[in-house]
């Protein structure tokens, strides 16, 4: 049966921490910024999973794919992560 990679991202700091899970496999790495950071999922998610075309890899950030990826397209644009709405009330 078929089983994505999952690649979830926290912030240690001014770096960013991806831990990359496939099958019974754990890897884990630290990168400056979530651009680098998920450059170095791809490599870990090769490690496990080498050669498979295609590959499919889950990215979340804290366990969450939307949050994920607002925050890397942000960072891919430069842009200031965006504040979180408050409720009105």
């Amino acid at each position: 049966m078929f089983e994505p990679i999952l690649a979830n991202y926290t912030p240690d700091g001014d770096d960013w921490k991806v831990e990359v899970t496939g099958g019974d496999q754990v890897l884990t790495e630290t990168a400056p910024g979530l651009v680098a950071a998920r450059d170095k999922a791809e490599q870990l998610a090769e490690r496990i999973a080498p050669g498979d075309q295609p590959r499919t890899v889950v990215h979340t950030l804290e366990g969450d794919a939307l949050e994920f990826t607002s925050a890397y397209l942000n960072a891919r644009l430069g842009l200031e992560p965006a504040e979180p709405e408050q409720a009105a009330g």
